[in-house]
Parts: C-alpha cells; structure tokens; sequence
C-alpha cells in the first residue's frame, strides 16, 4: 500500500504542468539584493513591480505599504515569486475570467515589465506588448495563468 501510494505521490509531482522548486537561502538573498536597489531593507513597488505582482497574484498582501526583507525571504521560499513554465501548447484556448489588471499582474509576476495594451481575444487569450530585459515582446496570458512571450 505504501509503495502505491509512493507511486501515485511521484506520478503526479512529474504530471504537473507548473511544478515549482522552492528557491536556496542564496538564491532569495541575490534576488533581495538585486530588487533592493536603494538598499533601505524594504522594497517599494516601483523597486519590486514583479514581486508586488507575485504577491497580488498569490492573495497574499503587502503591509504597510512596503515589502520587508523578512516578508520578502518568507515569500520567495514558498516559491510565491517562482516563474512557472507554461504548459506545452499554452496559450490554451478558455474561458478566461481574468481581469485586464489580474493578467497584468501575471505577466508582470513572470518577469515582464510595461506590460500595455492587454485585449483578450476571441480565444480567451489576453494579448498584448510587454518588455523583456531591453527587448520588446509580445505577451499572452492564457485562461489558466500561463505566461507566454515571443
């Protein structure tokens, strides 16, 4: 019975189309470091878009307005900010009952900045222009949350 159930429990961990991995110590303090641009030990939302948009996207709120380091480390290890790999074929066509600012938020969440001129389209994919490190992209936001850009 054991091993059956060990079985399934792995099964499912390797079917998961978003399976995350919660991120080191070291790896949250550089992503701290580098957030943390005026290193005053709290992170505003113009500092940390991505990460306010983690937290929006995952129900969890931001108190008094500021992002602690503490906040930050409790959050980052239980991979609030992972970016998740979309799942195969994403954008999935859906019924995507989205906002345009809770796709935003999920784009911006995956990394993206000046995300703009979201309009979902007859699929149910929210599209739009977004950039990525210097580059331009284009971005999707399917009715499952995946993040696509290209």
């Amino acid at each position: 019975m054991k091993t059956a159930i060990r079985v399934a429990c792995v099964c499912a961990s390797l079917l998961s189309p978003a399976t995350a991995f919660a991120m080191s110590d070291a790896d949250c303090a550089a992503a701290w470091t580098k957030a943390d641009a005026n290193t005053d030990g709290k992170l505003t939302e113009s500092e940390g878009a991505r990460y306010y948009a983690g937290m929006r996207v995952a129900n969890k709120p931001v108190t008094d307005g500021a992002l602690t380091k503490e906040a930050f480390a409790e959050n980052c290890k239980a991979d609030v900010f992972a970016m998740a790999t979309p799942t195969a074929g994403a954008p999935l066509e859906g019924a995507n009952s989205f906002t345009e600012a809770q796709a935003k938020d999920r784009a911006a969440a995956a990394g993206l900045s000046n995300v703009s001129a979201l309009k979902k389209d007859d699929k149910g994919v929210w599209r739009g222009t977004a950039t990525e490190g210097s580059k331009a992209v284009k971005v999707a936001v399917d009715f499952k949350g995946h993040v696509v850009a290209n």
